[in-house]
């Protein structure tokens, strides 16, 4: 590894003992580990996952315990030397030959995705909850979106450090920082990519389990990037029908209806709401 390196590769593992030789043989074939510095991050694996990795020429880092996905990436983001950042799974399912157009990319481009090809290997069961992510952010963002949770992927260091702690510990890491970058205007860049089938155990990620958490990450990037883009509307309908309501009763009653106040009142309260948590996101966005 050279003593100052341009791009480090971050490899968060869970349990991949399995899977992570393939991978780190092939970098170290392709000597990837001589031009790059390649850093594992073991997430608390209870198996043989950072007695593999130590026995190949890169960078071991360990947490005592299982964190979660995002907050191994944030270890290697923050123990990283080099200024551009490239994150791959460790289960196989991402080819290390693409790093170095990924690495090329960063040159135009403050983020590179990893774009998926149609024929990619896909988890089927994820598919619905990845489309429904994908309306709420195209809706928010006003724009087609690209692959944005795409695993395999390149940063500017500087510029992900600074969002770090917008990123959540757990899988929606990736989603989470598509988002961020698009809402702070950085060129986003993107590479098309066959994914494989990842090898070893099962995937951690089930159906009704993560059909929740998904439903949370969605409610977290609404009020993480644009609330108001939620609050305004309901605000609006709201407001709509306690008026309408109250001129109902008046003509057919002769007064202005109690509920009908309150609607007309919640709406106006939403309203409200959604500025001062906009305000919020914005200057959560800030901190760094």
């Amino acid at each position: 590894m050279p003593e100052t390196p341009v791009i480090s590769v971050v490899i968060p593992a869970y349990n991949e003992a399995e899977g992570i030789a393939t991978l780190l043989e092939k970098i170290v074939v392709l000597g990837y580990h001589q031009s790059y510095e390649v850093i594992v991050i073991d997430d608390g694996s209870s198996d043989s996952t950072a007695e593999i990795v130590k026995k190949f020429p890169v960078r071991l880092l360990r947490h005592h315990t299982n964190i979660g996905y995002g907050a191994a990436l944030k270890t290697g983001i923050r123990k990283a030397k080099g200024k551009k950042i490239i994150m791959l799974d460790s289960d196989g399912q991402h080819d290390p030959e693409y790093i170095p157009k990924i690495a090329a990319l960063l040159d135009e481009h403050e983020l590179v995705i990893g774009e998926r090809t149609s024929d990619s290997f896909q988890v089927k069961n994820r598919q619905g909850g990845k489309k429904l992510i994908r309306k709420v952010g195209e809706y928010l963002f006003d724009q087609k979106l690209p692959d944005f949770n795409s695993g395999l992927r390149g940063f500017d260091r500087e510029l992900i450090k600074s969002m770090l702690h917008m990123m959540p510990n757990g899988f929606s890491f990736s989603t989470t920082s598509t988002m961020a970058f698009i809402k702070e205007g950085y060129s986003i860049g993107t590479l098309p990519i066959m994914v494989a089938e990842r090898q070893g155990r099962p995937s951690n990620v089930k159906f009704v389990r993560d059909g929740s958490k998904t439903m949370l990450l969605l409610f977290r990037i609404i009020m993480l990037f644009n609330p108001l883009k939620i609050f305004f509307p309901f605000s609006i309908i709201v407001t709509t029908l306690g008026i309408l309501w109250g001129i109902y009763a008046y003509i057919f009653v002769g007064r202005f209806a109690n509920s009908a106040t309150l609607l007309t009142m919640l709406g106006m309260f939403l309203f409200f709401i959604g500025l001062i948590a906009d305000q919020i996101a914005i200057m959560n966005r800030r901190v760094s």
